[in-house]
């Protein structure tokens, strides 16, 4: 049931939960209007049956004295004619004394052993129930009739039945009468709404139209002019949606067009390289460390522009767990260790936990590139320190070098792709991945001279990153 709902159009479904509603409240209705109709034509037809059964009460006569009087009646089946409405129905009578002995009429209509109503549309002396007479149902009226002659005193119990065919008939034709009318109306309700369902729903064909028409490439946004209020929702979220392909195709267009750039010369340097080796133009050891210091250069070049791509991607998929940021950047600082070894420095490295909720490879490949910078432009000998602090909302990993800073001019084109500090001495991708890194889980870096009576003595750099949320909504505590 619920695959079949899934399957019908959006205007199958309005007019469907329109109109069906509406059918089932008429098919209730009828019900009701044939009950009442039937009530109504009970009531109507009572009368008659009462008035036929006090005009046969008229024909009663009693011989006799008081209580040992005796019951004569001569009723004419005439007498009930006139109160026939047509040969759709019979009029039965019988007529009899209190002790239930038959004075005239029909011996096969049963004999009344009910009681009189306390209170009633008539007489306190009359009554009506249902009963059958010979396999049809009837309605029957009982009339208690007082006879008094001279000096005669007694009571004859008169009953008067009528097959309900007439009846029923009647009602059904009330009912149908009703019903007809009903579903003219569910007729102009379903024009009615066919028109209005289809004009609601113009619409959306449209955008579904546009949609179709639309080039495979064009992600421009939808126009909101002239669209329902109710249709707002749905085209903002497309247009949200086209931004973030549109950002997402510009990425990869971006990566292709670089990736074909920058490989382009480590490749073409290594062909002359590996044809003057050929040639024997160096010597052949010479040779070999150059082609082996190029072919570092473009894999570390091709690594970097993977993880820029591969930080793109994960910037779509949600994290679901936090990952203690301290516990990453001290391992990267034992894989870096021997970098450290080499130059002497004088390392040190203080953390507090601070759970970020992010891609544990994110939070490596940012720690990873900011300190191997720092050892990088360090002098041998020199000092760097690492600390990762903490307040009530964000985490901040600050390293401290005692390399050369940073010029003014460089800063303007530092976070940018393939700008490197200084030339030859990296691909230029380590600080665009990590402002690319620090954007997608919603922080900053930030990169400072240290001055020391206005001489340059190093540079801190600073990245800040929102802590985890709890369930509770409050940041993960440290």
């Amino acid at each position: 049931m619920k695959k079949w709902l899934r399957q019908l159009s959006l205007r199958s479904y309005l007019m469907l939960g329109i109109l069906l509603p509406v059918a089932l409240f008429i098919l209730v209705d009828s019900v009701v209007i044939y009950r009442q109709a039937l009530i109504a034509v009970n009531t109507a037809y009572d009368r008659t049956l009462l008035a036929s059964a006090k005009a046969l009460g008229e024909h009663i006569e009693a011989d006799g004295e008081a209580d040992a009087a005796q019951l004569r009646a001569v009723v004419p089946y005439a007498a009930l004619e006139v109160f026939e409405a047509d040969n759709r129905s019979r009029m039965i009578y019988r007529i009899s004394d209190t002790q239930g002995r038959l004075i005239d009429g029909f011996k096969d209509l049963a004999l009344w052993r009910g009681q009189l109503p306390a209170l009633g549309p008539y007489a306190a002396l009359v009554d009506f129930y249902d009963d059958n007479y010979r396999g049809d149902a009837v309605r029957v009226a009982v009339l208690l009739q007082p006879v008094a002659m001279k000096r005669a005193r007694t009571m004859a119990v008169v009953q008067v039945a009528e097959t309900l065919e007439l009846r029923r008939t009647l009602a059904r034709q009330i009912m149908f009468d009703t019903l007809w009318r009903q579903l003219a109306l569910v007729s102009v309700i379903a024009l009615v709404v066919f028109v209005v369902v289809q004009r609601a729903t113009r619409p959306v064909r449209n955008l579904s139209l546009q949609l179709q028409q639309r080039r495979a490439d064009d992600l421009t946004p939808l126009s909101l002019d002239n669209a329902p209020h109710e249709l707002r929702p749905l085209l903002d979220a497309t247009n949200t949606t086209m931004r973030r392909l549109q950002h997402l195709l510009e990425n990869q267009k971006r990566f292709v067009r670089d990736t074909a750039h920058q490989l382009r010369t480590p490749l073409a340097v290594l062909k002359v390289q590996v044809q003057s080796a050929l040639r024997g133009d160096v010597d052949a050891h010479q040779g070999l460390l150059e082609i082996s210091h190029t072919v570092e250069r473009a894999t570390q070049l091709a690594n970097q522009m993977l993880a820029l791509a591969k930080v793109a991607q994960l910037a779509q998929e949600k994290a679901t767990e936090a990952v203690d940021w301290a516990g990453v950047v001290r391992e990267v600082a034992l894989d870096l260790s021997p970098l450290i070894a080499d130059k002497a420095l004088d390392f040190d490295i203080d953390t507090v936990p601070a759970p970020i909720q992010t891609h544990a490879w994110m939070l490596r490949e940012l720690s990873r590139n900011l300190l191997h910078n720092a050892i990088r432009y360090s002098p041998e000998h020199g000092k760097l320190q690492v600390r990762l602090l903490c307040d009530a909302s964000h985490a901040a990993l600050v390293i401290s070098d005692n390399g050369p800073g940073i010029s003014e001019e460089l800063r303007k084109r530092l976070f940018q792709p393939f700008s490197a500090g200084q030339a030859h001495s990296g691909s230029g991708l380590g600080l665009a991945i990590c402002l690319e890194i620090s954007h997608t889980l919603g922080g900053q870096i930030e990169l400072v001279n240290r001055l020391n009576h206005g001489r340059i003595e190093g540079l801190d750099t600073t990245v800040r990153l929102p802590l985890a949320i709890m369930a509770t909504g409050t940041a993960a505590k440290p």
